[in-house]
């Protein structure tokens, strides 16, 4: 048996339901986490909760819109309500968009990052923060991206939003560091994930390549030369949110191959 960090530890969940999230949530559960998951695809939840109980792990779970401040209130609560207590919150919901020049992109498209990437995790930490304030102790980790500390052509609306991801975490981490609460930001670079398939399949079209070729082309602008494992990721995320790492706080922890440094 491996580590059991998370032993009875409420770990909750946004966009559970694939990616990061879905590895996240059976990553912790085999931790020993009390899980609780949410995703706006309540379908994919369900068979994702389904697997995770089959295996012996407690999961509550709900179908949430991330950007409604009425559902993601209602999910805090409900989460409370049935485990009495909120560990460790983890924002991972997000989108992407096509890729497109910035004068071409909608207000729209604009606005829609900005409310399932940033408007969500500024909900997350408006309805987190207080339980665990309440509690003396409690640790939030918001996902943001590499797009969240440098540039990205064609893609200004994610990176705006993401930036955002930053600037929420290391302004809430400094109001809650002398209560016990822990916040930090993780920025995966390109990554094995579905919203990786998306970008390639539009760089490919873009360009006339395969997804294969655009991939790799993703893959040579990191010095490693490799996009990011999710698997890579997610230890991450449960090293940033272990007890054992008591002090990290305010902090934007970039898994990127290098990207950052070039």
């Amino acid at each position: 048996m491996g580590e059991r960090r998370y032993e009875g530890l409420v770990v909750q969940i946004t966009g559970a339901a694939s990616g990061f999230g879905r590895l996240a949530a059976q990553r912790f559960g085999e931790e020993g986490a009390l899980l609780a998951l949410s995703d706006l695809d309540g379908d994919q939840l369900s068979e994702v909760a389904a697997q995770l109980q089959t295996k012996g792990h407690r999961v509550f779970f709900e179908q949430v819109d991330v950007t409604s401040q009425l559902q993601v209130s209602g999910h805090i609560k409900a989460v409370l309500e049935e485990y009495g207590q909120l560990d460790i919150a983890i924002n991972n919901a997000g989108r992407v968009h096509a890729l497109v020049p910035l004068p071409s992109l909608d207000l729209e498209t604009f606005e829609h990052m900005m409310a399932v990437n940033a408007r969500s995790v500024f909900l997350g930490l408006k309805y987190q923060i207080p339980p665990m304030i309440q509690q003396g102790k409690g640790v939030i980790l918001n996902v943001s991206s590499v797009a969240g500390l440098v540039g990205a052509g064609y893609l200004s609306a994610y990176a705006a939003s993401k930036h955002a991801v930053v600037g929420l975490t290391r302004s809430a981490a400094d109001e809650v560091a002398s209560k016990g609460i822990r916040i930090n930001a993780l920025c995966p670079a390109f990554s094995q994930t579905p919203m990786l398939g998306q970008i390639a399949e539009q760089l490919a079209d873009r360009h006339g390549l395969t997804e294969d070729e655009a991939a790799l082309r993703l893959a040579t602008r990191i010095p490693m030369k490799r996009t990011i494992l999710p698997e890579e990721v997610v230890d991450a995320m449960l090293w940033i949110c272990s007890p054992g790492n008591s002090a990290m706080t305010g902090q934007t922890i970039a898994v990127d191959g290098g990207l950052t440094t070039i």
